[in-house]
């Protein structure tokens, strides 16, 4: 009982730092993070085709990788926003990507998917992986997402299938694992149709890139 107990504290701490890494642990999840998640957030900028001197955004960056990849498709005359709610993110971010930020072409905000400081329309292309498991009520942070978006915009969205994922002992605690149909619907009723579910996999998990454009 006494070792249950213990573990259902590991696997609580470690959903704690998947959800919002925070400390000297979360720098270290957040590298993690990178190494975890290039496939998926790689193919997920990919999917979102966005073109030099477009304005972007990655929600949820965690350790910054797709922001690393979204300046890359930018280029130079391109904007890429990152948001984020964990702080610890936001200052590695910061630190690792001084000169970008410097030069106008990176900007940071502390802010959840469902209030985004960013002006309607705005965006060109949007990704967000492994963060809708951590949001509460969907409706309006995809609402947020058509907000920014422009007309002819793209949201790609990274999610663990959740059969896959509920095989994985942390997702136990603080995680909320939805049917794709559920997470499709939901989408669409915030006038965001999904147009293409790409299937990938790191090798244990199978990931849908749900690639979405305003209706």
């Amino acid at each position: 009982m006494v070792g249950m107990r213990i573990a259902d504290r590991l696997w609580d701490s470690v959903a704690s730092q998947l959800g919002r890494p925070h400390g000297i642990a979360g720098r270290v999840v957040g590298r993690i993070l990178n190494r975890g998640n290039y496939a998926t957030v790689t193919a997920a900028v990919a999917a979102a085709e966005a073109a030099p001197g477009a304005t972007v955004a990655d929600i949820g960056f965690g350790g910054g990788i797709g922001l690393d990849k979204l300046l890359a498709s930018v280029g130079a005359t391109g904007v890429v926003h990152g948001v984020e709610i964990a702080p610890t993110m936001i200052d590695e971010a910061a630190k690792r990507f001084r000169s970008e930020i410097a030069d106008g072409r990176l900007v940071l905000h502390t802010a959840a998917m469902h209030e985004l400081p960013l002006p309607a329309g705005s965006l060109d292309a949007v990704i967000s992986t492994n963060t809708v498991y951590f949001i509460d009520d969907l409706a309006p942070a995809f609402a947020e997402l058509a907000r920014v978006l422009r007309p002819s915009g793209r949201v790609v969205l990274g999610i663990g299938d959740p059969a896959d994922m509920a095989r994985m002992p942390f997702t136990e605690n603080r995680f909320r694992l939805r049917p794709i149909a559920e997470i499709t619907e939901q989408l669409a009723d915030a006038g965001l149709v999904v147009r293409e579910d790409r299937r990938i996999s790191d090798g244990r998990i199978g990931f849908h890139l749900l690639v979405c454009e305003r209706r």
